[in-house]
């Protein structure tokens, strides 16, 4: 199956440059460019998009806005953000998991590397394995203010339809283990850790795993490491 990929920026070199690079891979294809969120959102209906490379930083409505109203909306439920950012270090990159994003990816980054990005996106995974990565997203999570405190007693509370089992496979998910990784922990098999993370999904109603992670940590599950 060919991955459908909508690229988001406002630098039209950047998008070119990304154009070349996705198209010339056998298992995907870029279907739109958009260089406003707005236009962003219109074409991944459009074009049936399964992976958005978004921009965060673009004028009129930006790649955190945009990453939303894909989110929000039922019809675009299949589509998959990858944020791209100049600073990885970058508060809109927690604002952005939490507005549904996949994950994020440095622009920076080797071909390679956002290549193995769409695919890992496209395939439901969560780009939030590298430690730094983890450490960003706890650190973050770990400075909400009073505002947040009632949605975090509520995730907390919605923890109470896991079972025991879907509770240790979500410890295991927000750690940035794949579903092997979680099977050869838990002495189960990999189909077993899918059939779990698939429920916990549905219960916590998280678009993708990680949403997960983000609730693992905003809900008290997971606590952040403080070295």
């Amino acid at each position: 199956m060919t991955i459908r990929v909508l690229l988001a920026d406002d630098q039209a070199l950047l998008r070119s440059a990304f154009r070349v690079l996705v198209d010339s891979e056998p298992d995907m294809e870029v279907v739109g460019e958009a260089s406003d969120g707005a236009e962003a959102v219109r074409l991944a209906k459009a074009e049936r998009a399964d992976v958005v490379l978004m921009d965060i930083r673009m004028p009129g409505t930006d790649g955190l806005a945009a990453t939303r109203m894909i989110s929000e909306d039922p019809s675009l439920a299949h589509v998959r953000v990858v944020i791209l950012t100049t600073f990885e270090v970058d508060d809109y990159v927690v604002q952005s998991l939490r507005a549904g994003a996949s994950g994020f990816l440095g622009k920076g980054s080797e071909p390679e590397e956002l290549l193995s990005a769409i695919r890992i996106a496209a395939g439901g995974e969560a780009l939030l394995s590298p430690a730094a990565t983890k450490g960003l997203i706890a650190r973050f999570l770990a400075q909400g203010d009073g505002a947040e405190d009632t949605a975090d007693q509520a995730r907390a509370a919605r923890l109470d339809a896991l079972t025991v089992r879907e509770r240790e496979v979500l410890v295991q998910v927000a750690g940035g283990h794949s579903n092997d990784e979680i099977a050869e922990r838990l002495e189960v098999s990999p189909l077993t850790v899918k059939t779990h993370v698939n429920r916990a999904m549905a219960k916590l109603g998280a678009r993708d795993r990680a949403q997960l992670v983000v609730i693992a940590y905003e809900s008290g599950l997971v606590r952040p490491r403080v070295d």
